[in-house]
């Protein structure tokens, strides 16, 4: 007497590869691990559509999968050897974690990838050294998988990651720095900020800001509002001044807001027309930074925000974060302003905010 189990591994060696291709998806509803050898066997079918059945019934099944596909990752075939390791990017563990290390590296930038995802499910510090190489990949979509993984790994990825900042190849330093960032841990702070003075590459220097603010240690404070004197870094300066969100920042973001210290030189926006620069952008940038910062020195500033077109909407989100606070200064708006566009947003804030008018209200929009 077979049972159900049974029936469909038997369908899958069928010869209509639909009826191949349903008994597939019925195994992995059913997560019998005595369907994972005859699912593996299906990786090497003909029909891409049966092989992709094949790997999503291996992932439903999960953990009894995981040992059998670590084999495939020694297969010939770099078919199979792809569609087990992106099975294994989804529920890898440490069963496998020798011939993940190994299947790093793989002349093939797919299973490389899905790999280096993989061991970012195991996090063992095993797997740091091997991935360090990957940060200079080829294959951008590989760095990137690479350095994520580095930094779920965390703490025994941090001293490798340090080193790498000084790597001759910027792309190296650059998901080295992103990687950095990511682990959020304070150690990176001080090579982070020496990275952000003293790298050669724009775009490393850019990603130290971002990676700054990811940290979001308030001793990168005072080095951001340095960093916001520079063109090409103050937009993202204040965006990691507001992810930070020390109170010391609300002084510096409400000049931006406020527009009483533009910077000398500034740059209309491509595509926008000469009327839209870079510092409509920064300002915007501010706007939010001071919504997540929450320091009520900065209502005026964001009052005034709702004026220009350009900070509308972002200073209608901001004041609605301050709850309940802003709605004897929003209120007098409704029938103060002439500018419809302005009482919608301030209506809109004001609902964020908790605000609800009476029903007998006159007051209209």
């Amino acid at each position: 007497m077979t049972d159900a189990v049974t029936e469909q591994i038997a369908a899958l060696r069928d010869a209509d590869w639909a009826i191949r291709e349903e008994a597939a998806g019925l195994l992995g509803s059913l997560k019998d691990s005595r369907a994972v050898h005859p699912l593996i066997a299906l990786l090497r079918d003909e029909d891409r559509s049966v092989r992709e059945a094949a790997i999503g019934a291996l992932r439903e099944i999960g953990a009894p999968a995981v040992v059998a596909l670590g084999t495939c990752l020694t297969e010939p075939d770099l078919s199979v050897q792809e569609s087990a390791s992106a099975v294994l990017a989804a529920i890898a563990d440490e069963r496998v974690l020798d011939p993940l290390i190994t299947a790093l590296r793989s002349g093939d930038w797919i299973v490389r990838m899905h790999i280096a995802k993989a061991l970012g499910r195991v996090k063992r510090a095993e797997a740091v050294e091997p991935l360090i190489p990957l940060l200079q990949d080829k294959v951008k979509a590989v760095r990137e998988e690479a350095a994520a993984t580095l930094a779920a790994i965390g703490d025994p990825a941090i001293a490798p990651l340090l080193e790498a900042l000084r790597h001759d190849d910027w792309l190296v330093r650059l998901h080295a720095v992103e990687s950095l960032g990511k682990t959020r841990s304070p150690r990176a702070v001080e090579p982070l900020l020496s990275v952000l003075f003293n790298d050669q590459d724009s775009a490393v220097r850019e990603d130290a800001v971002r990676a700054l603010g990811e940290i979001g240690d308030p001793q990168a404070v005072d080095c951001l509002f340095t960093a916001m004197r520079e063109p090409s870094l103050r937009t993202l300066a204040v965006e990691a001044l507001g992810r930070i969100g020390d109170p010391r920042a609300v002084p510096a973001l409400v000049d931006v807001v406020i527009g009483s210290s533009p910077p000398e030189t500034t740059r209309a926006v491509a595509g926008c027309g000469d009327q839209w620069n870079e510092e409509f952008i920064t300002q915007g940038a501010a706007v939010r930074a001071l919504g997540s910062i929450g320091d009520e020195r900065a209502l005026p500033a964001l009052i005034a925000a709702l004026s220009p077109t350009q900070t509308r909407a972002e200073a209608a989100a901001s004041l609605a974060k301050f709850g309940s606070k802003v709605i004897p200064l929003l209120v007098p708006l409704l029938s103060d302003s002439q500018d419809d566009n302005i009482r919608f947003h301030v209506r809109e804030a004001l609902t964020l905010a908790g605000w609800r008018p009476r029903r007998t209200s006159t007051i209209h929009l």
